[in-house]
């Protein structure tokens, strides 16, 4: 039996950890040292979130040492992305250009051709997912609309209704009536 006495104050505090929290990891941990608190036994406790008796021992020594902040899950850092910084003013204009303007026959990029393309035009080997990334934190999307409704230019359009109402009655330029 592992237990551990805590001040009513903290107990409290964790107490309403556990119920507020949404995070599941948070959550078992919490329950691992209030279930100890209690006096519930090692195999007891190991059971109630579905983790090992060793797994109960290593969160209560890491909560007797560091408290609540070394219950918190940390994010694991992950491997670095393979895509330059330097890279990103290339990449955006690659993207607004269009795969058309790097000689490929496409209307619009998809992460894996862009992938592909970094491959063979800089030598820099990423996936699909780390290009996806990696244009999310550069604020662009590789959808390009491949049309436009753009207002006219009303100068030229009042320039043009005269011709256009002359189309209409059949007596356009070049016409001839005889």
């Amino acid at each position: 039996m592992i237990r551990i006495q805590l001040p009513p104050a903290e107990a409290e505090h964790l107490e309403a950890l556990f119920r507020s929290t949404t995070d599941r990891k948070l959550r078992d941990r919490v329950q691992i040292v209030l279930m100890a608190h209690r006096g519930r036994a090692r195999q007891d406790i190991a059971t109630a979130p579905g983790v090992d008796r060793r797994t109960v021992t290593r969160w209560l020594n890491t909560y007797c040492a560091n408290g609540l902040s070394g219950l918190r899950p940390k994010k694991s850092k992950g491997k670095s992305g393979h895509i330059p910084a330097a890279l990103a003013d290339e990449v955006k204009t690659w993207v607004l250009t269009g795969p058309a303007e790097q000689g490929l026959d496409r209307a619009n990029w998809t992460h894996a051709e862009l992938a592909d393309h970094l491959l063979k035009t800089k030598g820099v080997r990423t996936s699909r997912s780390a290009v996806q990334r990696f244009c999310s934190k550069i604020d662009i999307r590789l959808y390009r609309p491949t049309y436009h409704h753009e207002r006219g230019d009303p100068v030229q359009q009042a320039k043009a209704r005269p011709e256009i109402a002359e189309l209409g009655n059949g007596q356009g330029p070049g016409s001839s009536s005889s």
